[in-house]
């Protein structure tokens, strides 16, 4: 194609300039005519002077060439290897941790006891003494999901009532109640100094009697147009979104409380249950949290959190490539069959790059000890931080 266009432009230019008088059977000017000069000027004519060749002009300084820096790499450098271990973790706020001479954790996730009786102020005064306490900015995350999952607007001083949940929305008001809703949500978190939602939910549920179903925003095209909306006016507003529960939580049972295995065929998958978590990359989803559920299309062997093939799709198959997260490692689809320590180390060589820790002394211990004895490079524990420390610049909690 591009020879073909080549030879197009050539034929194009040869007929140019047949056209103009310059072609192969152009007449040529005699050599006398185009002696170079002025004409012998008539009497009484007067020539006018050729100007003076103009000096050469002076050749312009070279400009220094400023190398681009990396901000993200610029901060990893400031950071030890204990410090970069520990941006690995998104914790359950306990107020021991401030004294547990543990280093600063990524961030912090925040539940209803943590708002319960204050008030705005008060709320806003706490998260900004865990900044202000913190050598590198954190991430403050909450479930403020709707309906059956919040944490902020349970607390009466801080909402008049709970926030409607994503199904009641549609059913009741459609795409601008939605979309009032993502806003009045953004609005009201990043008020309390919150920087993450850990939200929406993608997961398809048609059962009125399955868990995920008070959850969950409806169909196919339901959830993918709500999944679009909370996203988009979330990224607009500077609130981190999670997606979540990958790779789709379907109509299985509660993996709190049991391990959940899940024998859905995988080409459901690709059909339904992965289209609303494409809709929520593509809109600039910030990062995804893994359930516990064992997908045995996928991995047989393990919970999806603890799968590198789950990942694998993740990554590979829906080109994400932002933060993964896991469910809370506390569940008891993943305690039943793995220690504390266990857990936290197969969910970093899975490909997560936080962990949702409610042991963060424990599970800290036993990264730092597994990066020590060679069963997690400094490699994969260098590009989970990296990929935290990015979503901190871009939520502009850190310079960037």
């Amino acid at each position: 194609m591009v020879r073909s266009g080549r030879l197009k432009l050539a034929a194009a230019i040869t007929a140019l300039l047949i056209l103009c008088g310059c072609g192969a059977g152009a007449d040529r000017i005699p050599a006398e005519d185009a002696a170079v000069g002025p004409a012998p000027a008539e009497p009484g004519e007067t020539v006018p002077e050729v100007p003076a060749e103009p000096p050469p002009a002076e050749p312009a300084p070279e400009q220094e060439i400023v190398p681009q820096t990396d901000p993200a790499e610029e901060i990893l450098k400031t950071l030890s290897t204990e410090e970069k271990v520990a941006q690995l973790f998104l914790v359950r706020y306990d107020d021991s941790l401030e004294t547990s001479g543990l280093p600063d954790p990524g961030g912090y996730i925040l539940f209803a006891p943590d708002f319960e009786n204050k008030t705005a102020d008060e709320v806003s005064a706490f998260t900004a003494a865990l900044q202000e306490n913190s050598k590198t900015p954190l991430l403050i995350a909450t479930d403020e999901e709707g309906g059956a999952v919040c944490r902020v607007s349970l607390n009466e001083n801080l909402r008049s009532e709970p926030f409607n949940s994503p199904r009641w929305l549609i059913n009741n008001g459609g795409a601008e109640a939605v979309a009032a809703d993502a806003a009045e949500k953004c609005g009201l978190l990043l008020s309390l100094g919150i920087n993450v939602n850990m939200a929406p939910v993608c997961d398809l549920c048609d059962d009125p009697s399955a868990f995920m179903y008070r959850r969950s925003a409806g169909n196919v095209p339901d959830t993918c147009d709500f999944v679009r909306t909370t996203v988009k006016i979330s990224e607009e507003a500077g609130l981190g979104s999670v997606l979540k529960h990958f790779p789709g939580y379907g109509e299985n049972s509660d993996s709190h409380t049991a391990s959940v295995m899940d024998d859905r065929p995988l080409e459901q998958f690709y059909a339904a249950d992965f289209l609303p978590f494409v809709t929520g990359i593509e809109a600039g989803a910030d990062a995804v949290l893994v359930s516990h559920n064992t997908v045995t299309a996928m991995d047989a062997e393990h919970p999806a959190s603890l799968s590198a093939e789950v990942h694998r799709i993740l990554r590979r198959d829906l080109g994400f490539e932002g933060v993964i997260i896991t469910d809370d490692l506390i569940m008891q689809a993943v305690s039943e069959c793995y220690t504390p320590g266990q857990a936290a180390v197969l969910a970093v060589r899975a490909g997560n790059d936080m962990l949702c820790s409610s042991e963060y002394d424990v599970q800290y211990s036993a990264l730092l000890a597994a990066l020590e004895r060679g069963e997690i490079s400094t490699e994969i524990i260098d590009a989970a931080a990296r990929r935290v420390i990015e979503w901190k610049i871009s939520l502009g909690i850190i310079g960037g």
